[in-house]
């Protein structure tokens, strides 16, 4: 049995057509429908990038204890396990976050990994002459380039994208580069996962002229300032400029589309539709203007953000090929469904399930679906409605609870460790006692919206909050049932009122 798992990050649901668009143009996602069950409703658990990517090899939501940050000592890795257990795990990937301090433990969990450099602000090349100057049509970005390591980030994209002046040179043409040399040596081998990983679309949204080619529009603003790398802010351009922000991201998306094709193509070469499964994911998506804002971590997790695609082949299961699946999954349920595909053991602390019945027959699984960042707003819903819960006592602290000490791009500061206490050992710490630290300026705070829930069946753009306190105690209830599974700390159960 073999495994391929494209993933992508910020792949925005609501802008594919196999899930309702009608203007993107996206042949081989919908290629690839025909062939595999599509999930209507996968939410995010974890949030943003790490996090997910914990949540992707250990099958656990891990926000209700740490934010950003490596792999811990007592997680169970899905890689690994593989690994351990005999089938070889392979890693291609440009997503920069695991070469950073805070993800620098996740790529070692393979038998071998490759990287393609250059995405975002990525460290790679050096011009010391290059200085950010660039006009930007994003009023909130003239704020954030006056802090320095923000600026320093843009000037090394601009180094970066010097080097990637023809479509083979960019980041995700190499990393599908690596992934299909991968596949060309070791389709006749037996026993092997392969994870194909691009940073594409996030932002920066950057493309040749061959893709921006296919939306022709007219954008009556400023043809040479940057327009393709939205703030995490509040929308304050007018509409003709967000308009052509959603067509720089559409250009990114077909481009997406055109590698997935690659890769469906050699499943076709090598007939591995016979003993391959293939699963097509995210981490979450990404908002273009909706609710007037761009971007994630500053606004509450809206459904453009949380409700995310997947597609799933399981060559056991060619009879399923088109069908879409309405129950409730998330990112937890990939790690178990790929272990019982390859006959390895589920270790005891992967929350997450098999998807196997829901491919079957939509086989419910879970009842709800949680998620969130770290220290922020709690969010679930049952499929019919979300509810966005904000902490009821804001003022008790929030505390990261770790033994890998790290942000996203630097390690914790002496000056944070001062005042670190011992706690634990959780339920899934293996019997570990960890590092409790206080948590400061934390990455996606948005408790100040408040709370708010919505019914997505007649209002599914969540636009028009209602009132139902029979149906808020519902959801206050399935977070409480959560966050005693997951043992979450004490003090978040007083700080978010349960």
């Amino acid at each position: 049995m073999k495994a391929i798992m494209v993933m992508y990050d910020s792949l925005n649901r609501h802008m594919l057509e196999t899930y309702g668009c009608d203007w993107t143009i996206t042949p081989n996602f919908r290629r690839l429908a025909e062939r595999s069950v599509q999930f209507e409703n996968c939410y995010v658990g974890s949030m943003p990038c790490m996090p997910a990517r914990r949540e992707l090899q250990t099958g656990r939501m891990n926000f209700y204890h740490r934010s950003w940050g490596p792999m811990e000592p007592f997680d169970d890795s899905m890689p690994e396990l593989l690994k351990n257990a005999g089938i070889y795990t392979h890693l291609v990937s440009d997503h920069q976050h695991y070469w950073e301090d805070g993800g620098c433990t996740y790529h070692n969990r393979y038998s071998s990994w490759e990287i393609s450099r250059g995405q975002e602000g990525d460290l790679w090349k050096a011009d010391l002459s290059c200085q950010y100057d660039k006009k930007t049509v994003f009023k909130n970005k003239e704020v954030m380039l006056s802090y320095p390591p923000y600026t320093k980030m843009m000037a090394h994209d601009e180094m970066n994208r010097r080097e990637m002046d023809r479509e083979e040179k960019t980041s995700q043409a190499v990393t599908f580069k690596y992934g299909m040399e991968f596949i060309e040596k070791n389709h006749g081998e037996d026993n092997w996962f392969l994870q194909i990983e691009t940073f594409d679309p996030h932002e920066p949204f950057y493309t040749l002229k061959e893709d921006k080619a296919l939306y022709p529009h007219t954008f009556t603003g400023d043809a040479e300032a940057e327009a393709d790398w939205p703030p995490y802010a509040k929308v304050a351009e007018d509409e003709n400029t967000v308009e052509h922000v959603r067509y720089e991201y559409a250009a990114l998306l077909s481009k997406c589309d055109r590698y997935l094709g690659k890769v469906l193509d050699l499943m076709d070469k090598y007939n591995l539709w016979e003993d391959t499964m293939l699963i097509v994911n995210t981490d979450h998506g990404f908002l273009l203007g909706e609710h007037g804002w761009w971007g994630k971590t500053s606004m509450p997790l809206y459904n453009e953000i949380a409700h995310t695609p997947l597609y799933i082949y399981d060559p056991r299961r060619k009879s399923c090929a088109g069908v879409k699946r309405k129950s409730l999954v998330q990112m937890i349920d990939i790690a178990p469904t790929v272990l019982e595909y390859f006959g390895v053991e589920i270790p005891e602390d992967m929350e997450g399930k098999p998807l196997c019945g829901v491919m079957d027959n939509d086989t419910q699984i879970r009842e709800y679906a949680v998620f969130g960042y770290h220290g922020s707003q709690v969010d679930v819903t049952d499929g019919r409605y979300l509810y966005m819960h904000s902490p009821a006592n804001p003022d008790i602290p929030v505390y990261e609870y770790t033994l890998m000490p790290t942000h996203m791009r630097a390690m914790f500061q002496p000056a944070e460790m001062q005042n670190i206490e011992l706690a634990g050992p959780f339920s899934f710490t293996k019997g570990c006692r960890v590092m409790k630290i206080k948590s400061e300026n934390r990455m996606g705070d948005t408790s100040a919206f408040g709370s708010a829930l919505f019914d997505l069946e007649a209002d599914p753009e969540q636009e028009h909050p209602i009132e139902d306190e029979g149906i808020r105690e519902k959801m206050l209830g399935y977070i409480r049932e959560s966050m005693e599974k997951n043992d979450a700390p004490k003090e978040l159960f007083a700080r978010l009122g349960l």
